[in-house]
């Protein structure tokens, strides 16, 4: 379960996913796709609207989709 009190902008997901091995595959407007050398055919799409918190569910599904835990994504922030 996603605490309460996080809350994060699409620039700081963006720089966490980085740091957890994924790269950026390419942008279109504010939408960005990363995808990870260890899973092929795996892409996660994260919509960075300036300043704005990405919803508790939206970061639940993107977490799933990325194969991290909350502990381990709250690290890398």
């Amino acid at each position: 379960m996603i605490p309460r009190m996080l809350r994060v902008t699409g620039r700081q997901a963006g720089k966490a996913f980085l740091q957890a091995g994924w790269y950026l595959h390419h942008s279109r407007g504010s939408h960005f796709y990363y995808k990870h050398p260890d899973y092929p055919g795996k892409q996660i799409t994260l919509a960075t609207y300036t300043g704005e918190v990405i919803p508790h569910k939206a970061l639940k599904s993107i977490l799933e989709q990325a194969k991290l835990s909350v502990e381990d994504f709250m690290k890398l922030l």
